[in-house]
C-alpha cells in the first residue's frame, strides 16, 4: 500500500492534512484540520484533491517511485469527477 500525503491551507486559514492510500487497486482519501484529532475518510473525493493528488503521482512517476498506471486511474477518476458526468 501506498501512501501520498500533503498539507494545503483553507479559506479559513486553517491547515487540512490529507492522506491519500492506494490499497487493491482502490483509492482513499481522509483528511483533518490540524487542530482536529479524528481523521475523516471522504466518501467520494472532490475534483480538487484528484488535482492535487494527480500533481503529487505525477511528480513520484517522473522520479520513479511510482508506475504510469497510476497516474492513469487518477486521470480517470478526474474525468469522471468533471461536472456533468
Amino acid at each position: 500500500m501506498k501512501k501520498h500525503e500533503w498539507r494545503e491551507k483553507t479559506e479559513e486559514g486553517e491547515t487540512r492534512l490529507v492522506t491519500a492510500t492506494r490499497h487493491a487497486g482502490k483509492w482513499k482519501l481522509r483528511s483533518r484540520l490540524k487542530s482536529e484529532d479524528e481523521w475523516t475518510e471522504a466518501a467520494k473525493i472532490e475534483l480538487e484533491d484528484l488535482e492535487t493528488l494527480h500533481d503529487i503521482i505525477s511528480r513520484k512517476y517522473q522520479r520513479s517511485r511510482v508506475p504510469y498506471e497510476q497516474v492513469l486511474e487518477i486521470e480517470k477518476l478526474m474525468a469522471a469527477a468533471q461536472p456533468g458526468n
